[in-house]
This record gives C-alpha cells, structure tokens and sequence, in this order.
C-alpha cells in the first residue's frame, strides 16, 4: 500500500507536510503504521505537485527512489511555499514497475491524483473495462499499473463533466463491480477542491476555519483528527468537508 495527503488553505512550506511532523510523510515512508494491504515501507518512489500562487497548474516533483534518500528534497520544501498540495509516497505492488513514471501523482492539465491501493486480478479483471477508453488514453498511458489505469477512468469522466467527487465515485463503483476485493483509495485535487475515497484502506481529515489536510494516516497526534469511514466520499474546499456515502459500493 501507498500513501498520500493533500492540503487546501494559506500557503505553507511543503517540509510542513513531509519532513517536520513526528508522523510527516517522509516517516510513513519508511515507518508506517498500517500497512494493511501488504509490504512493510514505502520505498518505490514519491512525488509532491502543488500550485505556485495564483497559478491554475500545478508543478511536480517525482522520483523512483525513497523519499528519504533524496538529499536536496529538504531544504527545496522548506523554501517552497503552496496553498493546495498533493503529495505519495509508493509501495509498488509485485510485477508492476518501479520507475518515475510510475509514481504518484499523476497529472493532466489542472488535476492531480493519486491510489492508494490495488486492482485486484490486474490486469486481466479490468481489461473490459478498460477497452470503453480512447484508444490514444490507451496508448499514452503514464506506466503500464492499475493506477495509471485508474487516472485514466478518472479523466475520462472529468472530459465528460462530471465533479471530481462524481468522476471517483463512478470509477470506485465500475472497477468494484470487475475486480471484488480492490483496495481503492483515490485522491484528487484542481488546486481549489480535494476528493478522496475510502475504499479498503484509511483516510484522516484535519479541518480548521481556513485549511484543510487529509492524510493516509495522521501527522501529528491529535484529537482534532477525524477518520473518514470506509467506503466514503470526502469532498473538501479550504473551509468545507463534506462525507457521503460510496453508493452502490460494498466490501
């Protein structure tokens, strides 16, 4: 399993996040505390995207390595400041690629995603479904994995309109409805709205008046932690969360 966070709210240093928490992210990478989908840490890559302010895109910065092997990441978040924040670290499921290609998150134009999970029978159990994509999504897949596949479900809903709560909720459901047991936990964010699913794994949400963090697992203990409950639905802003039910989705 993997893990990943996403923050909305006044700009902080991206170290806020990934290096100076007892629980940051660069910790769950090689400590973390539920590894309940398989492996023991989290060393097949990383990637953090963000927004720079007032931009409508965002900037990435992926590796194939372990997060915490990466000498010159601390003092570049440190000096880096963002309001909306996307950021992973991987553990590669067996007989998918380690490569930077690979690595969460995925972006396309405004969004950011990421999966927390498997696709279980990959790829045979989902090959139907994934016939219903263009044929040049196909072709211009990120890395041959599920969650390369999953990003582009993701967008092909998206093209169509739908709101990002909708676009992974409809992806939760088509690929549950193929590959039982999949482990789905998606996330993700335009820089102004952040949804996730729980579907499998966990998922914590900090709110305060003006921010928001959701995270794989807490930061920091704190009784202002929430747990998201499995199969739900968190759609955030900067000064709202909203929890629905994954419907039609069970376990």
């Amino acid at each position: 399993m993997c893990r990943h966070l996403a923050y909305l709210g006044p700009p902080i240093p991206l170290s806020r996040l990934l290096f100076e928490p007892a629980h940051c992210l660069e910790h769950q990478s090689w400590a973390p505390a539920d590894m309940r989908g398989g492996g023991t840490v989290n060393a097949d890559g990383f990637g953090i995207g963000w927004f720079p302010s007032q931009a409508k895109t965002p900037l990435r910065y992926r590796r194939e390595r372990p997060l915490w092997t990466d000498a010159d990441l601390p003092a570049l978040a440190a000096a880096t400041s963002s309001g909306a924040i996307l950021a992973a670290v991987r553990s590669a499921t067996v007989g998918m690629p380690v490569t930077e290609a690979a690595v969460a998150p995925f972006l396309h134009e405004r969004w950011l995603f990421s999966h927390n999970g498997k696709v279980t029978g990959w790829p045979d159990s989902i090959a139907g479904l994934a016939a219903v994509l263009p044929t040049r999504d196909l072709l211009t897949l990120d890395a041959p994995t599920d969650s390369a596949l999953l990003w582009a479900l993701v967008r092909r809903h998206l093209r169509s309109g739908a709101p990002p709560g909708d676009a992974l909720r409809a992806v939760v459901a088509e690929v549950r409805a193929e590959a039982p047991g999949s482990r789905l936990n998606l996330l993700l964010t335009d820089g102004e709205t952040v949804a996730a699913t729980v579907h499998g794994h966990a998922l914590s949400v900090l709110q305060s008046p003006d921010s928001v963090l959701v995270s794989s697992e807490p930061l920091f203990p704190s009784p202002a932690w929430h747990a998201v409950a499995e199969d739900s639905l968190l759609v955030a802003t900067a000064s709202t969360v909203d929890i629905l039910a994954l419907e039609g989705v069970s376990s």
